[in-house]
């Protein structure tokens, strides 16, 4: 149902939209049976001539089962819903698959920084690529994210992966995604966060693996021309790269 507003672009994307339909569903059946009850009473006991109003307490047993008997149908509809969510809230959030790649995610008022795994695929190392704004990945891949933030709390949120992570400063939260669509898809912040949150935001690039290498070696080739010397610690300073 979701993927008919927003496209589907991640593994575990599918197991989220069939939960929202699920949802979507039984709650839906439940709002036109009371809707339609609710009108049937209206109309068919509404005030009439001669006819004296009755006050029901509904301690009879004939009155009890429009209580009792919905009551109990929409607790075994919650049973359903409530072990469904679990059972994607584990998938998603609990077990974490081996990681192909790792990536780290750091947010601030009010951008954020992506540093990307170099021709090593290792984090932290001389060859990590660092952009803003814009994260660069492979299709069908999986990756872990490290995210951070070096001030408020933010939420990362990419709506095409129904991905949606809260960061918490002083804390690093590790997470996992795996895109199957190639494209370039939105990244938002869904926690307020002050005075320019509706301006942070970035794009997430999904790439195949050549253009992905190709990637990668443009932006080495960059930095390494991006050096130039600090003339009041007369040293070199290297410039991270934040071109998308």
């Amino acid at each position: 149902m979701l993927s008919s507003f927003i496209e589907n672009a991640s593994t575990y994307g599918v197991d989220i939209d069939r939960l929202f339909l699920l949802i979507t569903i039984l709650v839906g059946f439940w709002f036109i049976i009371a809707e339609a009850a609710l009108f049937y009473f209206v109309i068919f006991y509404r005030r009439k001539k001669g006819v004296k109003a009755q006050y029901i307490t509904g301690e009879t047993k004939r009155q009890k089962r429009w209580i009792t008997i919905p009551h109990n149908l929409i607790i075994l509809c919650d049973i359903v819903i409530i072990v469904a969510a679990i059972m994607v809230w584990y998938k998603v959030k609990q077990s974490l698959p081996e990681p192909d790649e790792k990536i780290r995610i750091i947010a601030q008022q009010w951008a954020w920084t992506f540093v990307h795994a170099g021709p090593d695929q290792i984090l932290d190392t001389s060859d990590d690529i660092t952009t803003t704004e814009s994260l660069h990945i492979k299709v069908n891949t999986t990756y872990h994210f490290e995210l951070e933030s070096t001030d408020v709390v933010h939420s990362f949120s990419v709506p095409a992966f129904r991905l949606k992570q809260d960061s918490i400063p002083g804390r690093v939260i590790t997470g996992w995604f795996n895109a199957n669509k190639t494209g370039i898809y939105d990244i938002q912040c869904a926690e307020i966060c002050g005075l320019g949150h509706g301006v942070m935001f970035g794009k997430v690039f999904v790439e195949s693996s050549d253009n992905h290498k190709k990637w990668i070696t443009q932006n080495l080739n960059e930095n390494r021309g991006a050096v130039v010397a600090d003339v009041n610690k007369d040293k070199p300073i290297k410039i991270s790269n934040n071109n998308g």
